[in-house]
């Protein structure tokens, strides 16, 4: 199983960003996919997940700026992130859990003016 994010960057306070996580190895359609993120210091933080049931959930920090949905036919997660704020600033990490867990390498987010 592989994991490969990108759509990571450098954008302004406000601004949005669309993060794909591409998953190879395994249909993400019957896993529950997850975003984490984690800032230089600090521990790693669910941030988004999706369930193999199209439920979705998101920490309390994020709830009503992004969204995270799935595109069966390319095999692909998203997270996409609206009115984004410096404290977004982080390295944002897929995983994909079924039986075991599988991580993607990160892309990095900042949110600076």
């Amino acid at each position: 199983v592989q994991l490969v994010e990108s759509g990571g960057g450098l954008v302004q306070p406000g601004g949005s960003l669309r993060l794909s996580c591409a998953a190879s190895g395994f249909t993400c359609s019957r896993a529950a996919m997850s975003w984490y993120r984690q800032a230089p210091g600090k521990a790693r933080e669910l941030v988004a997940t999706i369930t193999t049931g199209s439920r979705t959930n998101f920490g309390d920090s994020v709830k009503g700026r992004f969204t995270i949905s799935r595109d069966n036919a390319k095999n692909t997660v998203y997270l996409q992130m609206n009115s984004l704020k410096p404290e977004d600033t982080a390295v944002y990490y897929c995983r994909l859990w079924t039986s075991q867990e599988y991580w993607g390498q990160g892309t990095q987010v900042t949110v600076s003016s």
